[in-house]
């Protein structure tokens, strides 16, 4: 465009000075040269000046142009928002999830909760043995007192909660290929002191008795324990605990594998512990009381224990049949301290069988006890009996898990009023890995020392003997 116009302009410059006529163009050749130079002097600076004209309406039209497609794009941008948006509305919003109606916990196994108080836990434990005892030979001919393995208890079953503050347990042993029913019972908790049970249960005869097998610290309770018949059976008790007080008390009939037509036997027993805290630990005061009516129950009585070990039937302390008995009455008196990682204890029993028409014999037992953990770990105690030992760092999680060492003192006299039964006494040490809360082994040894035993050896009835045993156990 620019040039164009120089074009047409100068055509014009030219045009005009041929036409000038001939006298004035010689006259005023000067005047012309200097106004055409001005002329063309003047048309560089318009084509210079349309030049930038143009480039500033070229940029203009650029930025109108950028401007219009920006609008556009915002335009179509808010339509597709407003568009999303109208579809995000129709679509509903999501609803928060509802707790499901039932939790599943782990508790040493999987535990259901659910509402207004249900759940539901298996449960279970095994004891794998392996023992034996050392005697002088000619005890039994023919018969061993050897090492021995068994099975020594293998629990199945379950328990739980219902509402209404019920609860519930059934479990049975399943050991060397029989079913023996172990507790069975159901229970109320009427409020945060008092529970009430019905079923099979333990009839409160002592601290240790009423212990889990599971928590023992050698592999067999106390010999007197066993002697006197210290048993599950299936009442009705009522336990109270109210800070440093327990007080248990119920009726039973028999164990629920006796309950026979003949069979309408019943007892009354009770407990009660006074648990103070003294010196940085717990003391603990025990004592309870039993009585048992045979009834029509034909009992012949009889009081026998193991020799430390359940790996052989052999008895070698025994009253053989004390004639009929009618009924039974039990003493039981309790003393224990545990602090940290140290615990004692000790129990003793006296059981007198009655005898009509003849002398009522009193038998004794009981047994002293000390322990101390070796790794930095607490005894655990609770409700009037020693509990489960969780070790602060377990196997597996940067330690070895709790290692504890027990002595125990045990006795048994089952001789009195023309019963020679035998007296049996035992020093017993013991040694517990705990790498887990749920996994345990044992080892014990204990010498024994018999007089007037049952079963002699040879002609002496005087003797002692030697016993090992160990253990591997689990639980869930």
């Amino acid at each position: 465009m620019t040039s164009s116009l120089c074009v047409s302009a100068v055509a014009l410059a030219v045009a005009t000075g041929w036409a000038l006529p001939a006298a004035a163009q010689a006259a005023g050749d000067a005047a012309v040269l200097r106004e055409l130079a001005q002329m063309r002097a003047q048309m560089t600076q318009m084509a210079q000046r349309i030049d930038t004209l143009e480039g500033q309406l070229a940029a203009a039209q650029a930025r109108a142009d950028a401007a219009s497609a920006a609008a556009a794009a915002a335009t179509s941008a808010a339509a597709n928002a407003t568009a999303v948006a109208s579809a995000a509305a129709a679509v509903p919003a999501p609803s928060v999830t509802a707790k499901p109606d039932t939790q599943i916990a782990w508790d040493g196994g999987p535990k259901l909760v659910g509402k207004d108080g249900w759940s539901f836990k298996p449960r279970g434990r095994l004891q794998l043995d392996v023992a034996g005892v050392d005697a002088p030979k000619g005890i039994v001919p023919g018969k061993s007192l050897g090492v021995a393995t068994e099975f020594r208890r293998a629990y199945i079953g379950f328990d739980g909660t219902m509402p209404g503050g019920f609860g519930y347990r059934i479990e049975v042993d399943l050991a060397n290929s029989a079913v023996d029913l172990t507790d069975i019972y159901l229970t109320w908790k009427a409020n945060t002191d008092l529970t009430l049970t019905v079923g099979q249960h333990k009839p409160f005869f002592g601290m240790e008795d009423l212990q889990s097998d599971l928590f023992l610290s050698f592999l067999e309770r106390a010999a007197f324990t066993n002697a006197f018949g210290f048993e599950r059976r299936v009442g009705a008790s009522a336990t109270y605990n109210r800070g440093a007080l327990l007080v248990q008390g119920g009726v039973f009939s028999d164990n629920s594998k006796d309950l026979i037509d003949s069979n309408n036997s019943f007892s009354l027993d009770g407990r009660v512990v006074f648990m103070p805290k003294l010196a940085g630990g717990t003391l603990h005061l025990g004592g309870s009381a039993h009585y048992r009516q045979f009834n029509d129950l034909t009992h012949v009585g009889s009081y026998s224990v193991r020799p430390f070990s359940h790996a052989t039937d052999l008895r070698l302390v025994n009253t053989g049949n004390v004639m009929a008995v009618s009924g039974e009455r039990v003493l039981g008196a309790e003393l224990a301290y545990v602090r940290g990682r140290f615990h004692a204890a000790a129990e003793s029993s006296w059981l007198t069988a009655k005898r009509d028409g003849l002398a009522n014999p009193t038998f004794n037992g009981g047994y002293a006890e000390a322990g101390l953990l070796l790794t930095d770990d607490t005894t655990a105690y609770k409700g009037g009996v020693f509990d489960r030992i969780r070790p602060k760092t377990p196997l597996g999680r940067g330690g070895i898990g709790a290692v504890q060492v027990n002595a125990r003192y045990d006795w048994l006299d089952l001789s009195d009023a023309g019963i020679v039964g035998g007296r049996q006494q035992i020093a017993g040490l013991s040694a517990l890995w705990i790498p887990t809360d749920n996994v345990r082994f044992i080892v014990n040894y204990g010498h024994i020392w018999l007089k007037d035993a049952a079963l002699p050896a040879g002609a002496d009835r005087t003797y002692s003997a030697d016993s090992l045993g160990m253990r591997a156990q689990f639980d869930f």
